[in-house]
């Protein structure tokens, strides 16, 4: 929700504005703090705190010389000069969306030990935000027969931890990984690893999960 978005909300009568992308305001010059977040999830699945914080390290200091130059207050200004209300909310979606998917996984999956990639593709593809959008689940690391092993969901981090984070999951156990997106060097790193999956989920019909799921509770 950008500028012509809420022109276009101000031209079809509507009342307010709440926006997933992009982030605005103070939230967009600290963005990178989003990222620590990640540690408490890494901890979860049996990273030490103190290497899930290295892991994150470039990533976070690349992030916050890439935000530092930004026009961070544009489209909040273009709000207030159209007296738009309007709001994000990111995070909370996409931990929706994160908690959401891994349950699913983890009720269909637990008693299947050698559960392969097909069986968590098939088992996404239950979901029906995944079964009505043109981006379907897609195997990025691995191979339809290869087991899945232990599953993390990594869709509420503000973005893609990068490799070394990745090579962190793995070397505590994690046999597969399933995320929004992966850039091609993470992609390509994990590869060479040799050590564990990627799943890329889609970003689109995962942000829609999270969405649709917040859509209902205000339509109620």
């Amino acid at each position: 929700m950008d500028t012509p978005e809420l022109l276009l909300a101000r031209e079809l009568g509507y009342d307010a504005v709440i926006s997933h992308h992009p982030h605005t305001g103070l939230p967009e010059i600290n963005f990178h703090n989003v990222l620590n977040r990640q540690i408490d999830k890494m901890v979860e699945f049996g990273v030490p705190i103190n290497k899930a914080q290295k892991a994150l390290k470039e990533k976070i200091t690349t992030l916050e010389r890439a935000s530092h130059p930004k026009n961070f207050d544009r489209v909040q200004s273009f709000a207030k000069l159209l007296n738009m209300p309007y709001m994000n909310i990111h995070m909370p979606c996409d931990i929706i969306t994160e908690n959401f998917v891994q349950n699913h996984l983890n009720n269909r999956l637990k008693d299947n030990l050698k559960a392969t990639l097909k069986d968590v593709i098939d088992a996404l593809m239950e979901i029906p935000e995944y079964q009505k959008s043109p981006v379907k689940p897609v195997i990025r690391v691995g191979s339809p027969d290869d087991y899945a092993g232990k599953i993390a969901v990594l869709m509420a981090g503000g973005t893609n931890g990068g490799k070394n984070v990745f090579k962190a999951y793995f070397e505590a156990g994690v046999g597969t990984i399933i995320c929004m997106h992966v850039p091609d060097d993470v992609r390509n790193a994990v590869i060479e690893q040799n050590i564990g999956n990627v799943i890329v989920a889609g970003h689109m019909p995962s942000d829609s999960i999270g969405i649709n799921i917040l859509i209902n509770e205000l339509e109620k």
